[in-house]
């Protein structure tokens, strides 16, 4: 039976010799049976070029095994050592500003340059030779935190190809880009420009299709190690880091396909999130799409270990919240948790991005507190091995038209990953288990669907939601769903475009509210809700009206409808804002699909299950600072009582064995 995986990342090359032992130690005592190490270590594993020093990392592995704990190997890709960038600087990015980066960072490569795919397959041939059969390696991490694209030479002339291979034919990318447009026809492969930020605005085709090939170019990038990897070392399972739902620039589903399991980084309290206050709810977003992208169970390759900060430093962890972020990993699905870092560095970029132990090497109290989550977790993980989160409802990702909402945001406030955030959170605070999915999956199993802002629409997408919908689904569309096709062009016929048979109305006109500061005002429900980005006027065929504008020039006119399809319903959410309006129809909608939350909790309050043939875990998490009181659901309290008290970032983990069918799970 495959263990849970609790772990920590670590650098030994980044320490002397003589701690590695006492380090070991240090790491079995806090329960660690995994440890990632060496995905910043190229210029240790090659000094110079075709010669290589194993020797340091054997050493370090031996310990490590000594000690009981397997290895995550990372390749070095992410951060090449000086002497490759002083061989040839175009090898390294250029901004969307159109200037190169210098040597400096770290993932300051281009994916596209040959030269430096050259250089990557040769480190990672040589590692995967040396450590093909090694006892110690569970696994790979392909480089690290995929993401950045790159606007250079390299780039334009692999797009290049990139559009020869897509379209065949100049007049074939010329149609569908619409290309007259400007006079801007091609007439050369060469011709065609990388979207540089200053010469902007840019053929919306173009914009699309470059995003799609920065993306697929990583997924090439991987793809080249994955098969040395597989060649030289068959057996050895191959994952990547991830960033969770909020980068913009990488289809995940597309870079996740060939990995044997997905992980991913998470920072619950960086400076980019701690002044708006901590949201669980975005973290269980992040872990939701972490296990949408294969439909399993993955791990947390670097999970937050202290305050955070290159420049700055964010808050620290209170005592009790590094157990609260690891569990809400556990209940949303992990099998494997691995805190960054184990000790803080004392040289470098990120000698304030704080680990377990301080830049002195004490174990304070950060190590104290996940050395007792081990002892914690080493019990149950072994029971929750097998067990899933079920989920009632799904939410559809489509990177297509988070794309294309990139090349042309239509409103200065309008996001899709906020607009996402917004039905996810109106289900999380309700305690509705979400799988977060591609639009072409299975939905059959799901008794209701939403997806927001689904801008770029294929006539497969269209039919599968049809086939969703007609088989007695429910689905929820939003305004600026439908308005594109799979070249970024508008639809010649009235929107909302392929979906409009399914949806029963048509848009008669739109207004973006920019400039609007008091929104328009529509009624749902007998409540009065705001809107401040985007108003559809719809004009019904075939829908019943469900809430309707209240004033401007389209007052009385429908915003919310709905459609009976077949055996099932089709929402149409005509205006677009804050969190008010999903959280006013969320309410409805469950009540419309049968769906029951798991339990009522407090603000602040999580509960989720996992469960499977032999029985369910019921986790409950306190994310405020305050003690909090609930009643528990019918299925659990029989064994535990009727109440139960959470103590300030408290959880509590309750298991009834084999009674899985009896938990109402959601």
């Amino acid at each position: 039976m495959t263990p849970f995986r609790f772990g920590v990342d670590y650098y030994p090359e980044q320490w002397p010799r003589a701690r590695w032992e006492s380090d070991a130690q240090l790491m079995r005592e806090a329960g660690f049976n995994v440890v990632r190490l060496a995905e910043f270590a190229w210029a240790r594993l090659e000094p110079q070029e075709g010669t290589f020093d194993f020797g340091w990392l054997d050493e370090a592995m031996a310990v490590l095994e000594r000690h009981g704990i397997a290895v995550v190997l990372g390749t070095p890709t992410a951060s090449p050592p000086p002497w490759v960038y002083a061989q040839n600087p175009a090898m390294f990015r250029t901004g969307p500003d159109g200037v190169r980066l210098p040597y400096g960072h770290r993932r300051g490569y281009s994916p596209h340059h040959p030269e430096y795919r050259a250089h990557a397959r040769r480190v990672v041939t040589a590692m995967a030779t040396h450590y093909a059969v090694h006892p110690a390696v569970l696994g790979w991490q392909i480089d690290n935190e995929f993401g950045d694209r790159d606007y250079g030479p390299a780039a334009q002339e692999a797009f290049g190809r990139w559009l020869q291979a897509r379209y065949l034919t100049l007049g074939a990318l010329n149609s569908a880009w619409g290309t007259e447009f400007w006079s801007h026809t091609y007439s050369a492969w060469s011709q065609i420009p990388t979207p540089l930020a200053h010469a902007a605005p840019h053929n919306p085709g173009l914009g699309l299709d470059f995003a799609r090939f920065s993306s697929a170019a990583y997924a090439e990038f991987q793809g080249e190690q994955i098969e040395i990897l597989r060649r030289l070392a068959p057996g050895q399972k191959i994952t990547h880091n991830l960033m969770g739902f909020s980068p913009e620039q990488l289809d995940y589903f597309e870079l996740a396909r060939d990995l044997d399991w997905v992980s991913w980084d998470n920072y619950p309290r960086m400076w980019w999130n701690v002044y708006a206050g901590d949201d669980p709810a975005r973290v269980a977003l992040s872990h939701a799409t972490m296990r949408g992208m294969k439909r399993q169970n993955f791990w947390v390759m670097e999970q937050q270990s202290g305050p955070g900060g290159w420049q700055m430093v964010v808050p620290q962890p209170r005592p009790g919240e590094l157990r609260l972020w690891a569990m809400q990993a556990v209940a949303h699905g992990a099998d494997g948790i691995v805190f960054f870092r184990f000790r803080t560095a004392r040289h470098g970029a990120e000698q304030y991005w704080h680990g377990l132990l301080e830049h002195d090497g004490r174990p304070g109290r950060r190590y104290q507190e996940v050395k007792a989550l081990g002892e914690e977790i080493a019990p149950l993980g072994t029971r929750l091995v097998g067990s899933k989160v079920q989920a009632p409802v799904a939410m559809l990702l489509s990177y297509e038209a988070r794309f294309a909402l990139q090349v042309q945001q239509n409103h200065p406030s309008l996001s899709y990953a906020e607009q996402f955030g917004y039905w996810y959170r109106a289900l999380h605070t309700r305690n509705v288990g979400v799988d977060v999915l591609e639009p072409l999956e299975d939905l059959s199993g799901y008794a209701l669907v939403i997806a927001p802002l689904l801008h770029v629409v294929s006539p497969e997408i269209a039919h599968a939601l049809e086939r969703y919908v007609h088989g007695g689904g429910t689905l929820v569309l939003t305004a600026r769903s439908g308005v594109k096709d799979f070249e970024n062009a508008v639809v010649d016929a009235p929107l909302p475009g392929l979906l409009r048979r399914l949806c029963g109305v048509q848009v008669e006109e739109y207004d973006s509210l920019i400039g609007l500061e008091n929104g328009v005002t529509l009624e749902h429900g007998g409540k009065a809700l705001t809107v401040n980005i985007w108003c559809d006027v719809l004009e019904l065929e075939g829908a019943e009206v469900l809430g309707r504008y209240a004033h401007d020039y389209y007052a009385g006119r429908a915003a919310v409808t709905r459609h009976r399809y077949g055996a099932g319903q089709t929402v149409y959410v005509g205006a677009l804002g804050d969190l008010a309006l999903p959280e006013a129809l969320t309410h409805w909608l469950l009540e419309q699909c049968n769906v029951q939350p798991l339990l009522e909790t407090p603000p602040g309050v999580e509960a989720t299950v996992r469960s499977s043939e032999s029985g369910a875990f019921l986790f409950v998490l306190n994310h405020t600072q305050k003690s909090q009181t609930l009643r528990l659901p019918e299925p659990w309290q029989d064994a535990w009582g009727d109440t139960l008290i959470l103590e300030p970032y408290g959880v509590r983990v309750l298991e009834r064995v084999g009674v899985s069918q009896g938990v109402r799970v959601g």
